[in-house]
Formats: structure tokens, C-alpha cells, sequence
């Protein structure tokens, strides 16, 4: 068994990041769309690489996805 854990933190009006050793990211059919170490999730449905945020959010204030409390 491994000791690796992976971490999800959710930004106020930003993405939810993804941190772990190893992180895939999976379309619906199981194509590979990121890995890496850290990923960035679009939680705004603005962004044009969804699942990823692009940073789409910045530029339209306050339609940020807040954080839940």
C-alpha cells in the first residue's frame, strides 16, 4: 500500500487545485487530458480547457465559484 494522499483545496473565486504524486486528470472516455503533480479544476464554467481553468474567472469578477463554507 502506498503512503501517497492527495489533496484537494478549494480557492475562493478560483479553482479547485489538486495536489498529489501522481495526478490524471480523465476525460469521459478515459482519455488522459492532465497529470502531473498539481492540477487546476474550472469551478466557474467559464473556462475554455474545462475540466482546467484557464484563468477565465479573473476577468469577470464575482462569478468566481465562492468557496464552500
Amino acid at each position: 500500500m502506498s503512503d501517497a494522499t492527495t489533496q484537494v483545496t478549494t480557492l475562493t473565486d478560483g479553482p479547485n487545485v489538486v495536489s498529489g504524486d501522481s495526478v490524471v486528470v480523465r476525460d469521459q472516455d478515459g482519455n488522459v487530458v492532465a497529470e502531473g503533480e498539481t492540477v487546476y479544476l474550472c469551478r466557474c464554467g467559464l473556462s475554455d480547457s474545462k475540466p482546467m481553468c484557464d484563468g477565465s474567472h479573473r476577468k469577470h469578477p464575482g462569478l468566481g465559484a465562492p468557496s464552500p463554507e
